[in-house]
């Protein structure tokens, strides 16, 4: 649940904080007042669009802040998320989202402690929190939200047949694409090709190797160069242990060693520390000895062989005329080649490959009809427990009389889509969703669009959410005025669902009905101040004698009067009844 926001900046809103509860949080206030303002600042907090008009010029910067308690169904999957995203969530569940916009038009956004992208608000957001306006009333007239909805309810199971639908149609529609593109342009492909061919033959005849380059650079310095490393070895070996020419009565290096230690070991016993001397000077002893031999192992290798300098040569001039063409080094050739392997095996038009490609669809074909016609019966089940359920909550929302159907329409192929036996399949099955609305008996089945005034759209609206609430959802659900155009029965009916909502979901609606907001375990009135130069908002609870107050001017438009303290007190009385009914 959300359990602080805190605005500051945005709209009339200077600097506020709305300290929210568990059950039906409602937010009331006079027009103009800022409430809109508030739904503004959720919406950023999780992902929203950022509009940088609404940023007050003073201080120049609009910021949301929200203190979010994960707990619940989906508490572990969300903090883990954040966990990896290297956000941090605090012992007691709870972490911290901040949104900032500045009067440019920049956002940043924080998870945690940690600065993220904007896009991890939303991630956030569309698993904890559902907000519902007049614009997502313009939404759920959309037939692909219709459908989505559907979905949804239809449960887990579903949405696995759904998904493995969509993976078989998506293996189909690639093979369709590929068959078609090789008929199409065989010409094309066939050219191409030919060219690879070429291009492979090449360096197959040359048969490059990983690291070959390198290997031929390093061995060609050393035949070039013989002589002198020959020289320089064999002086090295000699001034280390003598024997390989000899040309110098001198000591070497081995026998100054060991004439150090035995001067060492002839006074270790006097002072012990020139023992441990005496064994590092033997330790260097072998070492030197390690050394001189792969000094003469190393002489014994060098050769100054003309024949294989010229192997060398040849063999060094064949792979730059591949870097020359087809990349820039032998690993990028050899890249180069797997590629075109690969590419080769794509452009393949031969009849062989088209019968096999035909075959894997017509398969496939016969999978994806198989499995739209499944999860065609799993929505029209759907659809009839769907529209049973939402018209008994319209029944109880002042609309008795009307009826909700979801109708399940075969869907229409679109322009250029294939066909299967006649079935228009797309990524989301063969069907289109589309809710009708029944107004009163004998009344024509129209989508909602047409047969639904805004009051009653608002209550098929929030009617469809209450059964969505039953079926999982977010904890947090927002309703932006979706009573608007109710009134008399329908309004008490609304606040009554909304408060059966807030028994397990966190409700926050902005309201502008008495009616409803007596049904709130937390009352919030967005107040504006006019007194100074320029006007602002604040949020404050209001409770007991402030709260009739606010509801007798929600009622009559006169908090003092006695009349409409007593109205609003009795509203509130009949509302307690009913929740605790």
């Amino acid at each position: 649940m959300l359990e602080e926001l805190r605005i500051t900046g945005l709209g009339v809103i200077d600097d506020t904080t709305l300290r929210l509860t568990t059950g039906m949080n409602a937010i009331t206030g006079e027009t103009g007042a800022g409430k809109t303002m508030v739904v503004t600042g959720l919406g950023l907090l999780f992902g929203g669009r950022a509009d940088a008009g609404r940023v007050r010029a003073d201080p120049g910067r609009a910021v949301v802040e929200g203190r979010l308690r994960l707990d619940g169904r989906l508490a572990a999957s969300v903090q883990a998320r954040i966990t990896d995203a290297g956000g941090e969530v605090d012992d007691d569940g709870s972490v911290l989202l901040s949104r900032t916009v500045t009067i440019e038009g920049r956002s940043r956004a924080h998870v945690g402690g940690r600065s993220m992208p904007v896009a991890m608000l939303t991630e956030v957001g569309e698993q904890v929190v559902a907000v519902h306006g007049q614009s997502d009333q313009l939404r759920i007239l959309r037939p692909a939200e219709q459908r989505a909805q559907l979905d949804r309810y239809a449960g887990p199971d579903h949405e696995k047949l759904l998904e493995t639908y969509r993976q078989v149609y998506a293996q189909w529609r690639t093979v369709v694409d590929d068959l078609a593109d090789r008929r199409r342009n065989a010409r094309e492909r066939t050219q191409e090709a030919e060219l690879l061919k070429l291009g492979l033959d090449e360096i197959t005849r040359v048969d490059p190797q990983p690291g070959e380059d390198e290997d031929l650079r390093t061995e060609v310095q050393r035949l070039e160069h013989a002589e002198g490393l020959r020289t320089a070895a064999a002086l090295a070996g000699q001034a280390l242990a003598g024997g390989v020419e000899e040309t110098d009565e001198g000591l070497d290096a081995t026998q100054l060693l060991g004439t150090a230690k035995r001067t060492l070991e002839a006074q270790a016993s006097v002072d012990p520390a020139l023992a441990e001397l005496a064994g590092r000077i033997e330790e260097a002893a072998t070492l030197v000895a390690d050394v001189s031999s792969e000094l003469s192992a190393y002489l014994s290798q060098l050769d100054a062989d003309p024949a294989r300098l010229e192997t060398i040569y040849e063999r060094r001039a064949a792979l730059r005329a591949l870097t020359r063409k087809y990349a820039d080094d032998v690993e990028g050739v050899i890249a180069w080649a797997d590629h075109a392997r690969s590419r080769l095996a794509l452009l393949d038009t031969s009849d062989e490959v088209l019968e096999e490609l035909d075959k894997e669809r017509v398969r496939l074909a016969a999978q994806v009809a198989e499995l739209a016609g499944r999860v065609t019966a799993a929505r029209v089940e759907a659809a009839g427990r769907f529209s049973e359920q939402v018209t008994v909550e319209l029944a109880g929302l002042a609309m008795p009389h009307s009826r909700v159907e979801i109708a399940v329409l075969a869907r229409t192929a679109g322009r250029d889509e294939p066909v299967i036996d006649e079935l228009a399949v797309g990524p989301d099955g063969a069907d289109e969703i589309e809710i009708r609305l029944i107004a009163h008996p004998g009344a024509p089945a129209l989508p909602l669009q047409k047969g639904a005034s805004g009051g009653e759209l608002s209550r098929v609206m929030l009617a469809i959410e209450v059964v969505f609430a039953g079926a999982g959802g977010p904890p947090t659900l927002v309703f932006d005025e979706v009573d608007a155009g109710v009134g008399g029965q329908a309004a008490v009916e609304i606040g009554r669902r909304l408060a059966r909502l807030a028994r397990t979901h966190q409700v926050l609606v902005v309201t502008h009905l008495p009616q409803v907001a007596a049904f709130a375990d937390r009352h919030l009135v967005v107040q504006k101040d006019t007194g100074g130069a320029i006007t602002t908002s604040g949020v404050k609870i209001v409770e007991e004698t402030d709260r009739a107050r606010e509801l007798a001017r929600m009622l009559a438009g006169l908090p003092d009067s006695d009349l409409g303290i007593a109205h609003a007190e009795e509203l509130l009385a009949v509302a307690d009844r009913e929740k605790r009914g």
